[in-house]
């Protein structure tokens, strides 16, 4: 069976949601501890939402220098697929794995509520079960959620197909309407909307984000 790997740090708050999605995959979800420098022996990593440390110094600064980040950084070099969620695609940004950065959002308001995604890219390990262009409901619950990087940055990720999810309607002004990008090799992806909220219509606004953890499953037979 596949094994996901799920991180705990300090003030995360969706790892037991990502766990729960990582099972209704198929796959086993495994605890990632924050300090220990231990994947376990994982096949895939999702680093979840939250408020890592307290969101001090900037949010994910200091949870990108926790001793499992090490770890995940050095096997993401090596191909393993990586998934960043909320507070998780800030801390690989601040960890390097993906460039730009998540800003205050415009008007400086948190935002609650679900939101419609373009699928820009199937050709990640975590969007390849969906249809390019495909329209995804899941929950955004972000204060700094806003994408940015420089003209050069955004034209790279643009022109090497490595937008792979926008807003349909841009609440947080991110550039762009960028909601998540992949890697240059397509193995790791951040987002800032929330997936794992969107794995059954029962508890969530759909079940449109199961197809992400669905995807990576794929991509780990596959290699």
């Amino acid at each position: 069976m596949t094994r996901v790997g799920v991180i705990t740090f300090p003030g995360t708050l969706d790892d037991i949601d990502a766990a729960r999605a990582v099972r209704l995959a198929g796959a086993e979800a495994v605890n990632l501890w924050h300090a220990d420098a231990d994947l376990k022996g994982v096949d895939a990593v999702v680093v979840p939402g939250g408020f890592s440390y307290g969101d001090y110094l900037r949010c994910g600064a200091i949870a990108r220098f926790a001793p499992v980040m090490g770890e995940v950084v050095a096997a993401a070099g090596r191909g393993m697929p990586v998934l960043g969620i909320c507070n998780g695609f800030q801390v690989l940004c601040e960890a390097g794995l993906l460039p730009g950065a998540l800003t205050r959002n415009a008007g400086l308001h948190f935002i609650c509520r679900d939101v419609w995604l373009e699928v820009a890219s199937n050709s990640s390990a975590w969007t390849s079960r969906y249809e390019k262009g495909a329209d995804l409901l899941v929950p955004l619950k972000s204060g700094e959620g806003r994408y940015v990087a420089g003209r050069d940055v955004l034209d790279e990720l643009e022109g090497e197909g490595r937008v792979v999810f926008r807003y349909r309607e841009n609440l947080n002004g991110s550039m762009r309407d960028i909601a998540g990008i992949s890697s240059a090799n397509g193995r790791v992806v951040g987002l800032m909307p929330h997936p794992e909220h969107a794995t059954e219509a029962l508890t969530g606004p759909s079940d449109d984000g199961l197809g992400l953890f669905y995807s990576a499953l794929d991509a780990v037979l596959a290699a």
